[in-house]
């Protein structure tokens, strides 16, 4: 039986980070990972011309503090998300050009639509990050869904749909998935309705050089035999004296663990003693979101030859988001779109051939047909990731933070839990990835 002071499981950026700051601060330990890769809910994949892109998460930007920081430690350069030209919207059986992060409507929806956004704004900054459920009103808003907020607030068609496109895009789930009090919380986490969305000066502006999976790799080198592949934690039992861990080759020990990993995943590590009914009920109750990430490489970035960005956002689907995720240097362009909420668990079910069909069909009504022949497509539903089982991260239903969903966060005996979706800023992203570690290290270093 192999022994250690701490075992991180998961090697994502959320236990890497765990792992390489305990490491640092003198104790012995070892990191468990049930992929043949480290990453977690990130992936780099290489095209045919050797083009890095990322079949998960990519973005990082301005006020994500914590994982600008832990870039600048493993010397990781950013670079800028293309952002010129024109933006596309595809609302009312029409293609428009539009520039700026709300598309250009008649002024009867664009109203509807900018109330909405400023009573979203001047809730949502009433929310304590630290526990929702301490507002006043959090038993009023965590009892409803967020669309039904959207039926009540907005009142055009079309501003309506411009909420549920925001939902896809930032929780990859839909409305009727999320609490309000979730989704109010989740915006103000993330600095706001403008950054959330934004590129410039927003959440989407900036992309890792060589892919983010970097992050992992960079640190995992950093560890060297510490981290252990291909090691899924089956079983682990804790007592006084440390916690027992079984994996498919071996037993481990150690004083203590860091989990971090999705929440759903949790559940399928049988423990002994169990956990307390309370967090395993609302441990069931976190379903990750469902996104299907698609991209196709083309000879080149056509669409720039008429003046437009790559970014398109539509009322119809499957792919209703797009971007330009081209690399700067190279002479190929790549166009992205997502699939997401109930239209990437209808689409995970077709083939990928008929994914390819149906995605290029979405770019070519917003590029032109030349987008109907790229040189290769790719896609990765994130709900087949045997140790995800979806991204971006968990959705918060209704009734679940006015249960208690805050004391997810603190420890259980000896295991402690990381994993964005612990995070109290940027939840979902890797800055809270970050900030779930450095928190659960402090726990573990304060334990002794």
């Amino acid at each position: 039986m192999q022994q250690t002071d701490v075992i991180v499981v998961g090697a994502g950026i959320s236990g890497l980070t765990a792992a390489w700051r305990l490491a640092c601060a003198g104790k012995r330990v070892q990191v468990l990972e049930a992929n043949e890769r480290v990453g977690g809910r990130t992936l780099n994949h290489g095209l045919s011309t050797g083009d890095v892109v990322e079949l998960g998460g990519q973005w990082v930007g301005p006020t994500q503090d914590r994982i600008l920081g832990l870039l600048g430690e493993l010397n990781l350069s950013t670079f800028p998300l293309w952002n010129q030209g024109d933006n596309l919207t595809f609302f009312g059986g029409r293609l428009k050009p539009y520039r700026g992060t709300i598309p250009r409507f008649s002024p009867l929806v664009l109203l509807d639509v900018l109330q909405a956004q400023m009573r979203f704004e001047r809730l949502s900054r009433q929310i304590p990050l630290d526990d929702p459920a301490r507002h006043p009103r959090a038993e009023e808003w965590d009892s409803m869904t967020f669309a039904e907020w959207i039926r009540r607030t907005l009142k055009t068609a079309q501003g309506r749909k411009v909420f549920e496109l925001m939902s896809g895009a930032v929780f990859a789930a839909s409305p009727h998935d999320l609490s309000f009090l979730h989704v109010l919380f989740y915006v103000q986490a993330g600095s706001g309705f403008d950054c959330i969305l934004g590129v410039e000066n927003g959440a989407q502006q900036d992309r890792i050089q060589g892919g983010s999976q970097r992050i992992c790799l960079e640190l995992a080198a950093r560890l060297g035999d510490a981290v252990r592949l291909g090691q899924p934690v089956r079983a682990l039992r804790q007592d006084g004296q440390g916690v027992e861990l079984l994996t498919d080759s071996g037993r481990y020990q150690a004083g203590r663990v860091i989990l971090a990993v999705p929440p759903t995943q949790l559940l399928r590590i049988t423990q002994a003693p169990l956990l307390p009914g309370w967090r395993d009920q609302m441990l069931q109750r976190q379903p990750q979101g469902a996104s299907i990430k698609c991209m196709a490489h083309y000879q080149r970035p056509f669409w720039r030859e008429r003046g437009l960005s790559g970014q398109a956002t539509s009322e119809v689907g499957p792919v209703r988001l797009t971007f330009d995720n081209s690399l700067p240097g190279s002479a190929g362009g790549v166009l992205l779109g997502f699939i997401e909420g109930d239209e990437a668990r209808h689409w995970s079910m077709r083939s990928e051939d008929e994914r390819r069909a149906v995605v290029l069909e979405c770019f070519a009504r917003y590029f032109g047909q030349e987008a109907l022949a790229p040189l290769e497509y790719v896609d990765k539903c994130w709900a087949d990731e045997p140790f995800a089982r979806g991204c971006y991260a968990a959705c918060f239903p209704p009734g679940l933070w006015t249960t208690g969903a805050a004391r997810l966060r603190e420890p259980h005996g000896r295991l402690h839990f990381a994993g964005t979706e612990t995070a109290t800023r940027w939840m979902g992203y890797f800055d809270g990835a970050v900030e779930a570690a450095e928190r659960a290290v402090a726990e573990v270093l304060a334990a002794g």
